[in-house]
Formats: C-alpha cells, structure tokens, sequence
C-alpha cells in the first residue's frame, strides 16, 4: 500500500473482482478492519495517465475481514464493472484517516522511521509479506526498505507519527552505498 506522490491519497487495495450480475465488486483491502466504509463517498481509481478518478459510492457491505462488496455509481453489469478489476484502489487521505483501523500496519504510511535515535526518513509505502512487513522509504533518493518484525520494531508513537526500530548493523549501508 502506498501514498500518493503529492500525499492526497492513499492505495488501500484493489479490486479484485466482480460479485453477482448487476455490477457490484469486490474490493480487497488492507485498512485492518473489517468495513462497510460508512460515511464514504468516493473511491478513487488511477487511470492510465495518473489521475486519481473518482468512483462513488453506492453501497458498501461487509464479506470478510479484508474485502467489501462495493457497489460504485454508474456500474449497473458485469460487463460494465470488467474494466475495474485488478485496478488499485485509493482513498483520500482524510477518508484512509477514519476508515483504517489504527492498530493496522497501513496506517503507519507517513509515519517517521528512527533508528536507534537517528531519523531515516518518511515511509513512502507498506509491503505486506507472509511474515514480514517491509517498510519502503527514500534515503537520499535511493530506495531503502525497512523490516519491521519483532527483531526490528522497539515502539509506535502514534500520536507523533513515529516508527522507532533498531535496525542489524550494516543494512542501511547495502542501499546507500
């Protein structure tokens, strides 16, 4: 799950596929909890030039701790919702803030990493892996990218917006040298 370049949205999943005959889909998410996305309005789905489109929202239930049925204005067919699956899904960033469960790995998404007192940098985007969580970050315009397991993870200051890890000796120096 990433943020958006200019920090507006934030990817919470994709669609990954349709449910029945009159357009509804499934979208696949990783906001930690399950949802019915109350009070949402839009999605939003990135064209092939980078726009973030809005798709809104008709109707949202439950199916399972990390999909939704979704039913999206204007999507009244299967054929009609094709075009949509396999598509990221993103949310504006104030919508991600009520939504996404704040014990979920997603949320730490503009979280400061620190290690052993010294700032890296800003987490760009979560990889969720079988059993590690990768935390992708720019150090000096190259791509680091973080574990956080139980190893690595010392604390989370949510309110400050703080990842405080103690990373192995050297990890840093095989991205930035």
């Amino acid at each position: 799950m990433a943020q958006s370049p200019n920090n507006n949205y934030i990817s919470i999943g994709k669609i990954a596929g349709t449910h029945g005959l009159k357009g509804d889909v499934v979208l696949k998410h990783a906001l930690g909890q399950r949802t019915a996305l109350k009070d949402l309005k839009t999605l939003f789905i990135k064209d092939k030039t980078g726009s973030y489109l809005p798709w809104f929202l008709e109707s949202a239930k439950i199916k399972s701790e990390t999909e939704t049925f979704v039913k999206l204005e204007g999507l009244d067919s299967v054929e009609a919702a094709r075009p949509i699956v396999q598509k990221e899904v993103w949310l504006a960033t104030a919508d991600f803030d009520k939504h996404a469960a704040k014990n979920s790995v997603i949320s730490f998404i503009g979280y400061t990493i620190i290690d052993n007192g010294k700032e890296i940098g800003r987490i760009e985007e979560i990889i969720e892996q079988p059993h590690q969580v990768l935390c992708r970050l720019l150090v000096d315009g190259k791509e680091v990218l973080i574990p956080l397991h139980e190893e690595t993870l010392q604390k989370v200051d949510a309110k400050a917006k703080i990842v405080y890890v103690s990373l192995p000796d050297g990890l840093l120096d095989i991205y930035l040298s």
